[in-house]
């Protein structure tokens, strides 16, 4: 009953409200922008290679790191394979629309991150709450922002993430042998690693996730382009399909709940996060002269999310000639296409990705909720308030391997939509700062400085802990 109660929300939710402010929100920033997340490109590789301002600070690139560590992840993998599943190869071009518009909006909300962010002992730190809160003076509204954040990254996405990853082993004699009891194990370890990490602090996080996405989504990218070639011929075939399938009408609007354009919103948004408000809780932690810096600097990260690694997955899975059914939906098609070219070695590299995957995800997603914890409490909290929390944070862990797939996707898309609901009517009454903060930028560039930022240079009037 819950299963269906969830199923009901989650299909009003992105058969209507969230595909038309997504979309209508994203090309806006698009127009607004000129275009930003192409006519900069240049700009976005200068963005993401520039050192920290002050020695010891966060980097761009690091701040890039712990936000992409949160958006590539499990759904990378077994999001992209169950939208291949129920949705069918069409929704492969509407993951690619939802990035390529949405990058439009994650520029928006990471520059705005950056004009609001707030001072810290080690580092700066803020988000939608900040600008929330600092730019509309609106607290309430900010700290039920925060709250959606937590449950969505602290339990939704942990849940469904840790269930991801033990479902990977479910091909192997020894979890078949006991279905019940791996499911545990398998979390128990998990939940065990991450709450290692966790009492090391936020300096671990960050160094753990700048080492490890890097390694992860090369590798990725590699072994799927390998597969990809030696199934070259099957190419023009699949890009026949993802065009043909995306434009059936008759299919699409005979059954929209179903179709490849819901399926490739809902996992492409679940993917790259693009408008959802999580990726500026990273991008406020860059130390940077320009706020436009991380904004750009978070468009490469949307790129790299769906354009490449959700790309990787996709043709990796059509490429194999396994043709994808409800039956094998999630990790066992990505299993059997791999199995189909690889032989056995194909599901031990999905196994070992996805641990990968998804120990930076959950690694990724609980710095956000240390951030929105802060948020709500408005100081740093103390020792004995983190230790309990890292405990609860590693339990949902846990809890989350054994419960129904079904279930954790569909709370964990109501949790999101939430969050977007909230932060792309913010960021499009605020967007106007964004814009101005880009224009400042160019003409910086074009006048031959190394921009720097003044926040009164773009009309605002209120103190900024930072730009002033």
């Amino acid at each position: 009953m819950i299963e269906k109660l969830v199923s009901g929300v989650t299909d009003v939710l992105y058969s209507y409200i969230l595909i038309i402010i997504l979309l209508l929100g994203g090309l806006y920033f698009t127009f607004r922008t000129k275009f930003v997340q192409f006519r900069l490109f240049g700009e976005q590789i200068r963005a993401v290679t520039e050192k920290p301002g002050e020695s010891g600070g966060v980097s761009s690139f690091q701040a890039l790191m712990v936000s992409t560590a949160s958006r590539v992840g499990t759904g990378n993998i077994v999001g992209v394979a169950t939208a291949l599943c129920l949705g069918g190869f069409g929704s492969v071009f509407w993951m690619w629309i939802i990035a390529i518009i949405g990058s439009a909006s994650a520029f928006v909300e990471s520059t705005l991150a950056q004009i609001y962010k707030k001072k810290g002992p080690d580092a700066s730190y803020g988000g939608p709450a900040y600008y929330i809160e600092g730019a509309l003076k609106n607290r309430p509204l900010a700290v039920v922002f925060s709250a959606f954040l937590i449950i969505t990254y602290g339990i939704g996405f942990n849940m469904l993430a840790s269930y991801n990853l033990q479902s990977t082993f479910s091909s192997y004699g020894f979890y078949e042998k006991a279905p019940n009891v791996w499911p545990w194990i398998i979390g128990a370890v998990i939940a065990g690693l991450v709450c290692f990490c966790l009492f090391g602090g936020g300096k671990r996080i960050i160094k753990a996730t700048s080492v490890m996405v890097p390694f992860m989504g090369v590798a990725y990218i590699l072994v799927a382009l390998i597969i990809v070639c030696l199934n070259i011929t099957a190419l023009p075939s699949i890009f026949g399909r993802i065009f043909s399938e995306a434009f059936d009408i008759e299919a699409i609007f005979g059954g929209f709940s179903g179709s490849c354009v819901m399926f490739g919103i809902k996992r492409g948004l679940f993917s790259n996060e693009a408008g959802v408000g999580s990726a500026p809780n990273a991008s406020a932690s860059a130390d940077v002269a320009h706020p436009v810096k991380q904004g750009l600097v978070q468009v490469l990260s949307v790129f790299i999310d769906t354009i490449l690694v959700c790309s990787a997955t996709a043709f990796m899975c059509m490429s194999s000639g396994v043709e994808p059914t409800e039956k094998l939906s999630g990790a066992p098609f990505v299993q059997a296409a791999l199995t189909e070219t690889l032989g056995a070695f194909g599901p031990v590299f999905i196994t070992v990705a996805m641990i990968l995957f998804a120990f930076t995800t959950l690694l990724g997603n609980l710095y956000y909720v240390d951030k929105a914890i802060c948020h709500i409490l408005k100081r740093v909290p103390g020792k004995v308030f983190y230790a309990i929390y890292y405990v609860i944070a590693s339990l949902v862990i846990l809890l989350g391997a054994g419960l129904s797939a079904d279930l954790l996707w569909g709370i964990a898309d109501i949790t999101m939509g939430a969050m977007t609901l909230i932060n792309m009517p913010v960021i499009i009454i605020l967007g106007r700062y964004a814009f101005c903060a880009l224009d400042d930028y160019q003409r910086q560039r074009k006048e031959g400085k190394t921009p720097v930022f003044k926040a009164k240079d773009i009309g605002i009037k209120d103190e900024t802990d930072y730009w002033n």
